[in-house]
């Protein structure tokens, strides 16, 4: 039987759901908000390649989105041991909330669980920063 490890996190940005996810979603951005040290390259979505750790492993890939369901997907290519997920839903008066999802499938490929959830309070808080640095863009 293989464990599987959860972790969670929901954050209100004051933003419009489109414009969160508009966001979360650009290849070129990623690098912005996402973990320390977490570096994302993509020539041709939904192939890209992680790099993350020091030394830096480099792992390849999969990253989907769902613009009609303001989803975006995410997981290693050439095993099930790691997948995610990141949802916008409208929040109250214009606002946003945004919920990540990690999967580890293999225990010994997470890290520490204390640093996955300060990781992604962190990244979600960084996430707001760069929306509001950004504003609203153009409807």
């Amino acid at each position: 039987m293989i464990d599987v490890v959860d972790y969670q996190a929901t954050r209100t940005i004051d933003a419009r759901p489109e414009r969160v996810f508009a966001e979360a979603s650009d290849p070129r951005t990623l690098d912005h908000w996402l973990p320390r040290g977490v570096h994302v390259e993509s020539a041709r979505l939904p192939e890209v390649t992680v790099s993350h750790g020091e030394p830096a492993e480099r792992d390849r890939a999969l990253m989907r989105t769902e613009d009609d369901r303001l989803r975006v997907e995410w997981g290693t290519r050439d095993s099930s041991e790691y997948a995610g997920w990141l949802q916008v839903a409208a929040g109250a008066a214009g606002s946003s909330e945004v919920t990540v999802h990690l999967t580890f499938r293999d225990p010994g490929h997470a890290p520490p669980g204390g640093q996955v959830e300060a990781a992604l309070g962190q990244s979600l808080d960084r996430l707001a920063d760069q929306v509001r640095q950004h504003g609203e863009r153009p409807r």
